[in-house]
Formats: C-alpha cells, structure tokens, sequence
C-alpha cells in the first residue's frame, strides 16, 4: 500500500510539475512575443521618424537648388543685358567711324580728281613749252637730249675711264694680295716633293750574257713575258740594261718585278715567266691595297668602302704628265682642307673630294669616258655623299660650281699641277697653245698683232689706234680674256695686254 501511495505520488508530482513547465513555458513565451513586437514597432517607428526626417532635408535641398537656379538665372540674364548694351554701343560707334570714313573718302576722291586736273594742265603747259622751245631751238627733244647725252659722255669719257681703271685695278690688286696670302699659307702647311715619272723603267742586269737568257730560243722568253704582262721589252746595246716600256705603269712594274724575280730565280723559260707574272699580279694587288690605305691615313680620312681604297691604292701608278696622280690626289687633299679652313668652308668635304677628284684615271684606260664622268660613277656607286661629288666634278670646269668646295678644289689641283717641276708637257702642245692664243687674240678685227709670251702666261696685243679708242682697249682685253677662258684649258691664268699705240710723224723740210 505503501508503494502504491508513493508511486500515485510521484505520479501527482510529476504531473504537477509538467503543468507548472507548460505553464512557465508559456509565460515566456508570451513574455518574448511581447517583446519582439515590441522592437518591430520601435524600428518602424524610428524607420518612419527617419523617412520624414530624409524627406524634409529633400524637399529642403530641392527648394535650395530652385533657388540657386533661379539666381543664376538673374545673374546671367543681368550679364546678357550688359553685353547687349556693350554691343549696341559698339554697333552705334562703328557706325560714326563709317560715316566718317566714308566722309574723308568723299573728300580725299575730289581733291585726287583736283589733283589729276592740276597734273593735266601742268603736263599740257610742258607740252607747249617743249613745243615753243623746238620751234626756237630748231631742234626735236629726242635730237637734244641725245645732244646732250653725247656731249656729256665726251665731257666725262676721260675721267669715267681713268676712275674704272682705278677702282679694277685697285681691286684686282686687293684680291690678289689677299688669294696669294691664302695660297702661300696653304703650300707652307704642305709642301711635298715631286718626281717626274716617265712611261719606261729599267731593269739593271747582272752582266750582259743576261740579255741573252731572257730573250730566250728564237726570242720565245722574251715574246712570252711581252703577252703575259702587255708592254715592250727593249733590249739595245746599253750595257747591262733592259729597258721596259708601256703606258700602263701597272703592267710595267709586273714586268720589272717579274724580270728581277726571273733574273735572281736563274730558271728562265716561258712556263716559269707566266708562274712568275701570276706571283707578281698578286703582290702587286696586295701593295695596291696598301698604297691607298696609306693615303686615307696619311689625308685623316675614313668612311671609305674598301674597294673604293683598292682603286684609290691603283693611282700609285698612275702618272699624269709625269706626275704620280696619287702624290697629286694627297697633295690637293691637303691643299684643299687648309684652303677650305682659311676661307670656312667645309673642311671634310673639300678633303674628301680632293682626295677623289682623280679616282676616274685608276680606270680610264679600261672604261668608255672622260676620268670625271668616270669617277662620279664610281663614287656614286660606292654611296659617296653628293657634296663630295659635286666638290669633286668641277675640277676641269667641264661641270659648273656647285658650292664652295668646287672651287676650292679646282685651285688646290691647279696649284699642285702648275708648281714648277709638277708636270712636263710636250713640246707640240706647247707650241699649239701659244698659236691657239694668238689665234684668239687676232680674230678681233681692231687687233693688229699679238705675241704669246712667257710661255703662254701672257699674250701682248697691239691694236689699230685708229680704230679703237682707250676706254674700247679696256673693253676689248676683257672679251679677249673671256672668250680664252671659254675655248682654252690652261692651268694658272693667262694675263692679256692690250697696248694702243699713237704716233705723230711730221716732216720739216
């Protein structure tokens, strides 16, 4: 019973305590619904203060930009009244200038129509003046002026004469005191030595039995070293000496070489002499390279191609009336750079086409053409700057100056050409220069005899007095040396004096 009783109890109180847990639960949970809805309407309030709060300051801002709208507004429209009022005070402004312009205008049109009137009446009392002085005078306008003209040409012939004379001569003498300063300045800077080279070497012999070997069985040797290396072979009676001769300096060292080598080998027959010529051909290539790189060293140039070096290296032997051209190329390069420094010109391009101007002769004798045209071809191809080109092609005035540098090296090639004991020339273009001067000289019909003197640097003239007057002498020397510098090539100058002569004979009887 006991048992029974406690379980019922425990029963009871646990069923007690589930209704106090339902009930406790649902106190809180009323207590919590309570309390969120609580915080819903608290954040939808403060959501809804927050909207009137964001919708006030709209409305305010919107008011405040209607008003800063309707402010600029004023302000502009003030701005545009005003400019309307400046223009239109401008337009008012520019309409009185127009008026008074257009009143000047009026004005300055009848006083030109005043002016011409008056320039008419004066031109017409001129007119009647003249006319009146003719009718007096007996004489036409034209007819007094020339009169006049005439007399005071006479007047004054004398002394328009002697005053010309002064002044060319004082000029003439000016500049050529200050070319000759700048010419002597240039050789004292280089002075190199010149030999005369001739179209035949030497070859010396050990004895005279020599001679004999290189001619050979039936001249064979000799024939075969004539074809191999394309010159002539001289053997005479001078002792112990053969003589090579040919135009081609090139060829007629091949030839020497190859006698010496020949001479000193002791093996003498024709299969040996074209071994030897072929060795020979190409030491000579190789000190053809060297002579030119020798000369772009020695002138302080570079840039060149190197065949361009190897043609230059070819004008070692190259003469041009007995003169080296190569010698002649280095000295009218060192000429032209001091010149080209004395008067400010380019010194560079004037050294480089100094250098240059001769390259056509390294080939002249195997390609169609003047050695100019035949060196602008070369240098072109070669990429040589159009300057240097230009510089270089008016050497022999078969081309115009282009540019300073033109005319600086057509003086340097004449001074080193022109130097005494540079070139020698023969004898018959000797004497056909001087008679071609005297031929130049005597085709003016006032002259009546001419003599070519100082070996050509001077023609003497004499002419008929009564045919020429003393300022026509000045004038017929100035076309005498004008039409020698258009038909004659010559190096230097050449001086014309013209000599007009009066004699007064008289008999006392």
């Amino acid at each position: 019973m006991e048992d029974i009783q406690i379980l019922i109890g425990l029963l009871v109180a646990f069923s007690a305590g589930s209704v106090i847990g339902y009930l406790g639960r649902q106190f809180l949970a009323t207590k919590q619904m309570e309390t969120a809805e609580g915080k819903v309407n608290k954040i939808i309030t403060e959501a809804k203060d927050k909207a009137a709060e964001i919708i006030l300051e709209s409305k305010n801002k919107a008011v405040k930009v209607l008003d800063d709208a309707k402010n600029e507004e004023i302000q502009r429209n003030r701005q545009l009244n005003r400019n309307e009022q400046r223009i239109a005070s401008k337009e008012e402004h520019l309409e009185k200038k127009t008026e008074e312009f257009e009143k000047q205008r009026i004005v300055l049109q009848e006083k030109a129509k005043q002016i011409m009137k008056i320039k008419e009446d004066v031109e017409q009392i001129k007119k009647e003046q003249l006319e009146k002085l003719e009718k007096v005078a007996g004489l036409k306008r034209e007819d007094a002026k020339q009169i006049i003209l005439d007399k005071v040409e006479q007047y004054y012939k004398e002394d328009v004469l002697k005053r010309m004379k002064y002044l060319e001569e004082e000029g003439v003498d000016e500049l050529k005191k200050k070319a000759n300063d700048i010419i002597v300045q240039s050789i004292q800077k280089y002075s190199g030595a010149h030999t005369s080279e001739t179209t035949t070497s030497t070859v010396s012999l050990p004895s005279d039995e020599m001679k004999g070997r290189i001619i050979g069985r039936e001249g064979r040797n000799i024939k075969t070293l004539e074809q191999a290396t394309g010159v002539e072979v001289i053997i005479d009676d001078t002792p112990q000496t053969i003589i090579v001769s040919g135009f081609d300096p090139i060829r007629r060292q091949v030839a020497k070489l190859s006698l010496e080598k020949l001479m000193s080998d002791g093996r003498i027959h024709p299969a040996r002499i074209e071994e030897v010529v072929e060795e020979v051909k190409k030491e000579i290539i190789e000190k053809v390279k060297e002579a030119g790189q020798v000369a772009v060293t020695e002138v302080g140039v570079a840039g060149f191609n190197p065949n361009l070096i190897q043609l230059l290296g070819r004008l070692k032997y190259r003469t041009s009336y007995g003169q080296n051209v190569l010698l002649h190329s280095i000295e009218v390069a060192h000429l032209s750079a001091t010149l080209a420094s004395e008067l400010g010109a380019n010194v560079t391009t004037a050294k480089k086409a100094g250098l240059l101007h001769d390259i056509g002769k390294a080939v002249d004798h195997e390609i169609q053409g003047t050695h100019i045209e035949i060196g602008m071809n070369i240098l072109s191809k070669f990429g040589i700057s159009e300057d240097i080109i230009k510089a270089m092609k008016s050497h022999h005035e078969d081309f115009p100056y282009e540019s300073t540098e033109s005319v600086i090296v057509r003086v340097a090639d004449a001074i080193s050409a022109s130097r005494p004991g540079a070139r020698k020339d023969t004898l018959e273009n000797y004497l056909k220069r001087l008679e071609e001067l005297e031929e130049i000289a005597n085709s003016f019909e006032e002259v009546e005899k001419s003599y070519a003197i100082q070996a050509g640097r001077e023609i003497r003239i004499f002419v008929t007095p009564e045919k020429i007057d003393d300022f026509g002498a000045t004038k017929i020397s100035r076309d005498i040396a004008d039409k020698i510098e258009e038909n004659l090539n010559y190096p230097g100058e050449i001086k014309v004096h013209v000599i007009r002569e009066t004699r007064a004979i008289e008999y006392a009887r």
